[in-house]
């Protein structure tokens, strides 16, 4: 505890706005010394340790714009996060997290959100999610969603949507009123269609990416993935497709079986 003591003195003394305390067995943030004094911080990264919970006295942190409590045992999240009014950057991936706080829609200027690892689903995102109208990227992948909420299509200035290895049956149509997205990431999954309106976006192209490999799709599609992503889109862009997707929808066909994601997880981390 002498050593994370010697950390924030020597930030206090001299007036580092960025603090890393990475790896170091902390199991208690309350437990650092001073920490919560450091107003004047702008970045703390408190990745690869112990911590099981975030303090709501983290706001006294109210300069800070980057928080990396990545890989730790995090199970939930405080609701006055909301209220840190210059957070940018959030990464909270490989935890334990089944649920986002109440309230979380509300922070006002965070643009990038990793939550990868973790064990969310629809069910675990509070109601004004989807009001993070700053949020430019979004990391959700190695989770539990069965569904994206087409709520998805209220967050206008996203650039990157990460939702791969997941348990996705299917993408709502509103993903297609995403016009600044770059960045679509669903392999993985249990996808067997996409919503023709995905044509909208520009995901092709040296400065954009989709990856939609390991999902069951349907044959033409599939059969277009092997000649390339391009050739994707400019099908699922025909009245063919259109028409094909609207009797799926109307078939209503049953997913695929749902895989063991745990042991799905486990064996991509080892």
């Amino acid at each position: 505890m002498s050593k994370l003591k010697k950390y924030v003195e020597e930030c206090r003394d001299q007036k580092n706005t960025e603090l890393e305390i990475i790896d170091k067995g902390v199991t208690n943030i309350l437990e650092i010394p001073g920490l919560l004094e450091l107003g004047h911080l702008t970045r703390l990264t408190l990745s690869h340790n112990k911590i099981p919970s975030v303090p709501p006295t983290i706001t006294n942190l109210y300069s800070l714009e980057t928080l990396n409590l990545f890989n730790n045992h995090i199970k939930e999240l405080p609701t006055t996060l909301s209220s840190m009014t210059k957070l940018r950057i959030l990464n909270v991936g490989m935890n334990k997290l089944s649920s986002l706080p109440r309230g979380f829609g509300a922070c006002p200027v965070l643009e990038v959100l990793d939550v990868t690892y973790n064990n969310l689903n629809e069910n675990g995102l509070p109601a004004n999610f989807f009001q993070l109208d700053s949020l430019r990227a979004l990391y959700i992948g190695d989770n539990d969603f069965e569904i994206l909420p087409p709520e998805i299509g209220k967050l206008k200035n996203l650039m990157i949507l990460v939702l791969r290895d997941n348990d996705l049956i299917a993408l709502p149509r509103e993903i297609g009123d995403l016009p600044r997205l770059r960045e679509l990431h669903v392999q993985g999954n249990r996808l067997t269609v996409l919503p023709p309106e995905l044509g909208n976006l520009d995901l092709v192209g040296s400065k954009q990416a989709f990856r939609g490999e390991n999902n069951p799709w349907v044959a033409p599609i599939a059969d277009q993935f092997q000649i390339g992503v391009s050739h994707v889109f400019e099908y699922i862009r025909t009245d063919t497709y259109k028409f094909l997707y609207g009797r799926h929808l109307a078939a209503d066909a049953a997913p695929p079986p749902k895989t063991n994601d745990k042991s799905k997880k486990i064996s991509r981390m080892g």
